[in-house]
């Protein structure tokens, strides 16, 4: 039996296509032109680009006709289709794949979407979590309730690096923007349930990073965390030298780097910093 995994381009994917996996991307819209996300503007290009242009710049889902598209193209090789996606309440992309598969459920029954509920490599993990139980000999309502019960242990925490972007995006009030702006506070959110919340409010790039290092610490005490994802924007040098730091705190624990992505960077800003992590089930 053969799976494909789909996912949108805020997973952390770098090679798309490989291993099985499938990336949709998303659109990046600058005034009147329209960029894919991850093919033809990269996140370096994307922050030069809002460093210098004063036009609106909004993000768009995939449609529907590219899901079914895609869905169609794979179930020539394919037996079933995974499709897990960024979290239906930062974008509307698992809509449309929901969409795509109703579409297509007579001709093409098997193929299973999900809400991941989270993003950037996170998603990835739980692609690559799926994919393990595959390979294990799990069927494949099985790999699919396993899924959607890891994304139940997910913690993210992230500190915003523009909370600029973040109020032109929508994901901030005015009053919250206004706020952080004359008190220089820079708020650090949490990922619940797929949606953001405001867990504290940090006056330094220092005293964000020893927050969200006592949230790993706290977790750590009391689940099984094997993996742990360093999320950022184009401050890379940054992240590694914290990651580092916590490499060396806990040696035991697998550590990576990752990037957001431009569509995150949108919303974010280019110095967003932030860490996650995905418990093993009991």
């Amino acid at each position: 039996m053969r799976i494909a995994w789909v996912t949108d381009s805020t997973a952390y994917v770098p090679d798309s296509g490989e291993h099985d996996i499938f990336v949709v991307p998303m659109s990046i819209i600058f005034g009147e032109r329209e960029y894919q996300d991850g093919i033809d503007l990269s996140p370096e290009d994307l922050f030069a680009k809002l460093r210098d242009s004063k036009v609106e710049v909004k993000t768009s889902q995939p449609s529907i006709g590219t899901f079914k598209e895609l869905y169609e193209q794979l179930s020539a090789d394919y037996d079933y289709i995974f499709s897990i996606h960024v979290s239906s309440h930062f974008s509307g992309t698992f809509s449309s794949a929901h969409q795509a598969a109703e579409l297509l459920k007579g001709t093409i029954p098997n193929i299973i979407c999900i809400d991941s509920k989270i993003l950037s490599n996170p998603l990835t993990e739980l692609i690559h979590f799926g994919q393990r139980l595959h390979r294990e000999g799990k069927e494949p309502h099985q790999i699919q309730e396993a899924i959607e019960e890891r994304i139940t242990t997910c913690e993210t925490f992230v500190m915003v690096g523009s909370l600029e972007q973040l109020h032109k995006s929508g994901r901030m009030g005015g009053l919250s923007f206004f706020l952080g702006s004359v008190l220089k506070v820079k708020p650090m959110l949490s990922v619940e349930d797929g949606k953001l919340n405001v867990k504290d409010k940090v006056r330094s790039i220092k005293k964000g990073l020893s927050s969200m290092s006592q949230r790993l610490e706290m977790a750590l005490a009391e689940k099984d965390v094997r993996k742990v994802s360093v999320l950022h924007g184009l401050n890379r040098e940054e992240a590694t030298e914290w990651m580092e730091e916590l490499q060396a705190k806990y040696p035991g624990i697998e550590f990576g780097a990752y990037p957001l992505g431009a569509v995150i960077g949108v919303h974010a800003g280019e110095n967003t910093i932030g860490i996650s992590w995905l418990a093993e089930n009991e």
